[in-house]
């Protein structure tokens, strides 16, 4: 189990302290919810999980075979949805390098798109991954 505490700051801003590192995130509330967009928000971090989520499971899978993904980019652009305000849509664009062989490719496709935020955000969700050579 982790522990996460946060403290509201005002002006729709957030501080999160992961309690096992000390480390500290800051959220805003986004331009087009009251907020100024100073950081990520916290739709902004749903999105940023999904693609950290798999890209991390695939650097795992790619360790066990000896698979370098080192350089493996990613990007991902999130729509909302109205009534109810909610993520729509995220659209995943991830990048392995060119030298991974078809196979282990398809495998580390597969493996990543298990990852535990994949199968933990509501199936309402729209959720498009690309990967690209």
């Amino acid at each position: 189990m982790v522990k996460i505490e946060v403290k509201y700051e005002g002006g729709f801003r957030c501080i999160a302290t992961h309690i096992p590192s000390g480390r500290e995130l800051v959220t805003d509330a986004p331009l087009d919810n009251h907020g100024k967009g100073e950081s990520f928000s916290p739709t902004d971090l749903l999105a940023t999980s999904m693609l950290t989520c798999i890209m991390t499971i695939i650097g795992i899978r790619a360790e066990k075979k000896k698979i370098d993904v080192s350089g493996m980019l990613g990007s991902v652009e999130k729509t909302m949805y109205q009534n109810p305000r909610r993520v729509g849509m995220l659209e995943i664009k991830i990048k392995l390098p060119k030298y991974i062989e078809e196979e282990d490719r398809k495998w580390l496709i597969q493996e990543g798109c298990e990852c535990p935020v994949c199968h933990s955000v509501n199936k309402t969700m729209e959720v498009k991954i690309n990967f690209q050579n």
